[in-house]
């Protein structure tokens, strides 16, 4: 048996006293959390429901960041082979799924937010999916998210250009979308199988030989974008993601995030700058910095006020205030993360 494939030996007795060996993917999922309250509890009875028949689970690790909620505080009755993992500190998403992801011997890593709740079949239908050999050159999927209403997230991404970025900064995106189209693949509708550039991160399920491979996640993204780089990586490297319709799970979107509007802002804008400091030429990357510092607070603030979204202006400002701090004195969310 190939080290390459790491399986989990199950023996069935029979009649005749012989064993049959079958092999399943073995599979490990980490969970981030970060107050999050009963949502991580929900996720959680969601993977112990989940079918096992096309994989087995060897552990699920919960990695928390600092909350002071008590949702890590998790009950014994899940039936999961559950380990908790305490940060003393917020120091990240990505750190912490690296954190998680160290020491696994599976084939498979998933790495779940905990406002997903997994269908029954979801881990069965992905795992098995990329243990076909038709698919050995995919090494990242993903499924598709749903909200209460059961209506599909589009959710599936291109690999942002600097275009892509401009656009977004000025609100050209919002004001005239089919000459500026975003890298978000609206126009599509979700419902079928696809090879994509990227999918949503909320339950993103990569083989871990590739994982380890590329080093894990990019710590230098506290959150935001850690998944769109790994993707991007994974591509260099000759795997391509592929978005499983046919797979689901209901994602509520924003998380516990929503309860940190200006500080969920200046993730996403650092994380950004990270990009394109990482992914594109360095002329272009200090010219995206430039016009993110400079430029997108006002126009933020302008669309705000002329849409009478009067709370956003608030969020603008205290969110571009940590940027152009972090800017300054060089020090980034990991430096300042919980102050």
């Amino acid at each position: 048996m190939s080290a390459a494939r790491a399986v989990q030996s199950v023996y069935t007795a029979h009649p005749n006293c012989k064993v049959r060996q079958l092999s399943l993917p073995r599979l490990d999922i980490v969970i981030v959390n970060w107050n999050s309250g009963a949502q991580l509890c929900a996720c959680l009875r969601s993977v112990a429901a989940a079918s096992r028949a096309a994989h087995a689970l060897d552990r699920v690790v919960v990695v928390d960041n600092g909350s002071t909620d008590g949702s890590a505080d998790l009950p014994d009755a899940l039936g999961l082979p559950l380990t908790v993992i305490r940060n003393e500190a917020n120091r990240g998403f990505a750190a912490a799924c690296n954190r998680g992801a160290a020491g696994s011997g599976a084939g498979y890593l998933l790495f779940l937010n905990p406002d997903a709740r997994l269908a029954a079949d979801a881990l069965d239908t992905a795992v098995a999916f990329l243990e076909d050999p038709a698919h050995a050159t995919i090494g990242i999927c993903g499924v598709r998210l749903v909200d209460e209403r059961g209506a599909t997230h589009r959710s599936c991404t291109l690999h942002p250009a600097p275009r892509h970025f401009v656009a977004k900064m000025v609100g050209l995106d919002r004001l005239a979308p089919r000459l500026f189209p975003s890298h978000v693949m609206t126009e599509w509708d979700h419902a079928e199988d696809r090879e994509v550039d990227h999918v949503m991160g909320a339950v993103f399920l990569v083989r871990r030989s590739l994982f380890e491979r590329l080093g894990g996640f990019d710590e230098r993204f506290f959150v935001y974008l850690e998944d769109l780089d790994l993707t991007l990586r994974a591509k260099q490297a000759g795997f391509g993601t592929v978005f499983l319709s046919r797979a689901s799970a209901f994602h509520k979107g924003g998380g516990v995030s929503e309860q940190v509007k200006p500080a969920r802002l200046y993730y996403s804008l650092h994380s950004r700058m990270r990009y394109g400091r990482k992914h594109f030429p360095p002329v272009v990357a200090w010219g995206l910095a430039a016009g993110t510092l400079l430029v997108e607070p006002v126009a933020r603030a302008a669309g705000a006020v002329a849409t009478g979204r009067w709370g956003e202006i608030g969020t603008t400002v205290r969110g571009f205030a940590r940027l152009w701090r972090a800017a300054l004195t060089g020090r980034g969310p990991v430096e300042t993360a919980g102050r």
